[in-house]
């Protein structure tokens, strides 16, 4: 049985969509049991005159709930009964939990995973690393994308890393191509960070180094694993993903602006259809946190039910495969291990 713990306010749809999405995950895996944190009349609530098992639920009432504009470091401190909070502290105290979920706030998770939970063996800084799909169907994870504006060439090998295996074990992704995110393709261009960087992860082994990357590229399906600084990294997701909603956007208002093109657009509904499933972030979960020394996923803050699903299969997922004992494995086998 993996235990998993929600936290199950601060998203935009909390605590619904976490509790729907709770449901739908609970029917994916046999071997699944979730721990729901929130208010527990408000959660019950929720689960009233829905279809589920109720001895693989169960309940941490947390009547606080973390506010996005809240300081994060003052909230992990002062607001012990938040559902976010006391869901990390079961996540630290509990060895029988193996994962935690969260669609709140991001500086409070980074900081309360940090503090609370604490690293991998041999993790210098643990990184975000959300996933995108690609035009060939596949997909590409972008490591980091918010936790670390700062980083050294090391950090930067450790992202590769962590993000292969992830895509490896998570998404059976064979040998996955990692690029370094800059403003060329030639080994020689960027900055001082990038050109020590480029050169470190081409002498790395474990990894399968396809050389830089410009952000154009990212969604070609040429790549599996993008590394960048979390400042690059964040402004590259959140392009990506707002070019296409607006794309999406002016197609629709396009099509609505003739006759002609309604009745084009009737015939290509199916189309249409596929092409804003393929473009919706919702389909495919939320940003796994790497490194740290248990499995923590952040999902939007605007999560659905699906994207809670979703999350709860990449935590799932996680365990299921040993990820953090095998990302362990490999960066131990550096010199720097003890940093």
């Amino acid at each position: 049985m993996i235990k998993i713990v929600l936290d199950c306010f601060g998203g935009d749809h909390s605590p619904e969509a976490n509790v729907d999405g709770a449901i739908a995950a609970l029917g994916q895996f046999d071997d699944l049991h979730l721990i729901l944190s929130g208010d527990e009349s408000a959660l019950r609530k929720c689960l009233e005159g829905k279809s589920y098992d109720p001895s693989r639920i169960e309940f941490l009432h947390a009547p606080q709930v973390i506010g996005c504009n809240e300081r994060p470091t003052d909230v992990i401190r002062l607001k012990r009964d938040s559902s976010m909070v006391k869901a990390i502290r079961l996540l630290r105290d509990d060895d029988s939990v193996a994962a935690m979920v969260s669609t709140g706030s991001t500086g409070a998770l980074v900081a309360g995973a940090l503090t609370r939970l604490g690293r991998l063996r041999g993790i210098i800084r643990p990184a975000f690393c959300p996933i995108l799909p690609t035009m060939n169907g596949g997909l590409v994870g972008i490591c980091d994308s918010g936790a670390n504006v700062e980083v050294t060439p090391e950090h930067l090998r450790q992202f590769a890393i962590m993000a292969s295996l992830y895509m490896e074990n998570v998404y059976g992704v064979s040998k996955p191509r990692v690029a370094l995110l800059n403003v060329g393709k030639e080994a020689e261009k960027g900055d001082e960070l990038r050109q020590t960087a480029y050169k470190l992860l081409s002498e790395t082994s474990e990894i399968n180094f396809a050389g830089n990357m410009e952000s154009r590229d990212l969604l070609s399906g040429n790549y599996d694993v993008v590394v960048a600084d979390g400042f690059s990294g964040n402004v590259l997701v959140k392009t990506t993903e707002g070019t296409a909603l607006e794309l999406l956007g002016k197609l629709k208002k396009e099509i609505y602006a003739k006759f002609i093109y309604k009745l084009g657009g009737a015939l290509m509904a199916p189309m249409f259809r596929s092409l804003k499933d393929f473009m919706n972030y919702q389909n495919y979960g939320g940003s796994v946190l790497l490194g740290t020394s248990k499995v923590v996923v952040k999902g939007h803050g605007s999560s659905k039910a699906t994207a809670v699903c979703k999350c709860i299969e990449q935590a799932y997922r996680m365990q299921l495969s040993d990820l953090g004992g095998k990302i362990e494995d490999v960066i131990c086998r550096y010199d720097h291990y003890e940093l």
